[in-house]
């Protein structure tokens, strides 16, 4: 991951986004690298994942590596779990313990990623309902939210945002109006904006960015919005140490969505396929 982040820092980014979508729907079993079948569709493909979700070659030589050294032992889903973690901290944010032991999944669910995962557009109430089904609290929320610190997202996951969004600054939905069709030569949705306003450094910017209504997407301002989660976010805006302590809890938290253990599962040998 040292030589990952340091080529791309957008990759750690990408690699939390790719355990949280693991993990929110169906347990963090791996089941998000596996590569469709005969016997079941790839998640891969699932709407809130297709040509969004990135980092399974760094998934795939990560274990490549592993296998070498102890094969069979280690699984895909803890080394995403353990690579998310990293990916974090070397763009200066928390470490974490992270809690190992995952086994693999047999399967994949497109049925849970695209029934479960929430998306750009959610409100407060839709967010906190969605969370709190997998043992999440409004803090915890809030938050994770936070992994939007760092990395880009893709305008076509804003478009209607910043087209017209009531709770967007319009300075800055006139920007991003710009740099969208700029950086697209034309507005295509596969243009890139950055999260906020330091995209490699994993820092508390975010929600000042909240603060100021200058964030990419809806479900995010929700969280600032003249509603309950107000507070914290101010209070996430100037203590970045509570910020990063919560946002490491909730991590752990998430690691321990329904991991498959024992004899359930496998220890894939190769991540986009069983063995």
């Amino acid at each position: 991951m040292v030589n990952v982040v340091r080529k791309e820092p957008r990759m750690a980014a990408s690699i939390l986004r790719l355990f949280f979508h693991d993990c929110f729907p169906n347990g963090c079993d791996g089941s998000i690298l596996l590569d469709e079948t005969p016997k079941f569709l790839s998640e891969k493909n699932a709407p809130p994942n297709f040509n969004s979700v990135r980092g399974f070659d760094v998934i795939d030589a990560i274990k490549s590596k592993v296998e070498k050294v102890c094969r069979g032992t280690v699984s895909c889903a803890d080394i995403v779990a353990l690579a998310t973690r990293d990916g974090v901290n070397l763009l200066g944010g928390p470490s974490w313990t992270v809690e190992l032991g995952r086994r693999d999944s047999l399967t994949a669910n497109m049925k849970a990623a695209n029934e479960f995962l929430p998306g750009p557009s959610s409100d407060l109430a839709q967010l906190l309902d969605t969370f709190n089904r997998r043992g999440f609290t409004a803090r915890d929320v809030t938050a994770l939210s936070g992994a939007h610190t760092i990395g880009h997202a893709h305008c076509g996951f804003f478009a209607d945002r910043m087209m017209g969004d009531a709770s967007i600054d319009s300075a800055f939905a006139s920007l991003l109006q710009q740099n969208c069709s700029l950086s697209a030569g034309g507005g295509a949705a596969e243009a890139l904006a950055p999260l906020d306003r330091t995209p490699k450094r994993f820092d508390n910017a975010y929600y000042r960015d909240l603060i100021a209504h200058r964030v990419l997407f809806h479900s995010d301002q929700e969280l600032f919005n003249n509603g309950p989660q107000d507070s914290l976010v101010r209070q996430y805006s100037a203590d970045g140490t509570l910020f990063a302590a919560d946002f490491a809890a909730a991590m752990v938290k998430m690691g321990r969505l329904n991991p498959l253990s024992g004899t359930s599962g496998q220890i894939r040998l190769h991540c986009s396929r069983v063995n």
